[in-house]
């Protein structure tokens, strides 16, 4: 089984468990790597993102544990940068900034605006705010909501410098089966092609298990069909647990790798000594 994972969040974001904790947590079940990830800064008040005020700290805390955990552990500090249109900061000054070993790209806030009353957020616990959002800000109109999603995936994926992208297909999480069908032409024809603009990029495609082990939805990020799609496009992947407690870093991993075998990978990747890694599934 995969034994590293790179995409964590601890306290000084929307995780529950103290980084160390994490850190003894991954040395613990013997993995290789373990990679922070919180969600990046955002101006304006929300539950979910580390502050601005905290990244010294956060990234201090990180090289701390590196440091200790030498012999042990390779540990590497990141964010999962939060890409809202005209209102984030470009990732790559962040980058710079705070001297990040990588960077992983989402979006979980469809809009462009600073005002939280006017952004839709499409991640979360709660279903009912996806539905509110759906009808506050496109009347109801899932394909007009889902085309804006992967609209601005896509402007993210065209103006953004990162490494990996996370869950690309979240959208569906919420939908529940209620307000589209993955099968249906409209969804596959955006779908695809966000996940060309993934291959021309060179972006690592995450495999993300978290909504199966949340019960938040009965599949991986991205769904099956599109990892056979991007196994036959070259993208690389990456298994991820999305972990907001130590108690997840490696939950239904094993369920990933037999999914990704199935779409015809046979291969992941990891980071090592500011490099990306082949490692055999």
């Amino acid at each position: 089984m995969q034994n590293f994972n790179l995409h964590t969040h601890s306290i000084y974001s929307d995780g529950k468990s103290q980084p160390r904790e994490i850190v003894e947590e991954a040395v613990r079940q013997g993995f290789t790597t373990i990679g922070f990830s919180e969600h990046s800064p955002l101006p304006f008040d929300n539950n979910f993102s580390v502050k601005s005020y905290d990244m010294p700290k956060y990234v201090a805390e990180i090289a701390q544990l590196k440091e200790e955990y030498k012999n042990k552990i390779d540990i590497y500090c990141a964010l999962e940068a939060d890409y809202l249109t005209g209102v984030s900061e470009p990732f790559d000054i962040t980058q710079r900034k705070y001297n990040l070993d990588y960077v992983i790209g989402g979006v979980h806030l469809v809009g462009q605006s600073a005002n939280p009353d006017e952004i839709w957020f499409i991640d979360g616990p709660k279903w009912e705010v996806y539905d509110e959002g759906l009808q506050k800000f496109f009347n109801g109109d899932i394909q007009k909501a889902v085309k804006r999603f992967f609209e601005q995936t896509n402007e993210m994926i065209e103006i953004e410098q990162f490494d990996i992208i996370a869950h690309f297909d979240k959208i569906k999480m919420h939908n529940r089966e209620r307000y589209f069908h993955e099968d249906e032409s409209w969804y596959r024809k955006l779908a695809l092609e966000t996940l060309d603009l993934i291959r021309q990029k060179g972006l690592i495609m995450e495999i993300n298990t978290r909504g199966i082990y949340k019960k938040r939805y009965n599949g991986f990020y991205p769904s099956p069909w599109l990892m056979e799609e991007a196994c036959k496009m070259h993208i690389p992947a990456i298994i991820s647990a999305d972990a907001h407690h130590f108690s997840e870093i490696s939950l239904c991993f094993v369920e990933a790798e037999e999914a990704l075998k199935r779409a015809g990978y046979r291969s992941v990747i990891n980071f090592k000594n500011g490099k990306w890694v082949e490692v055999e599934l």
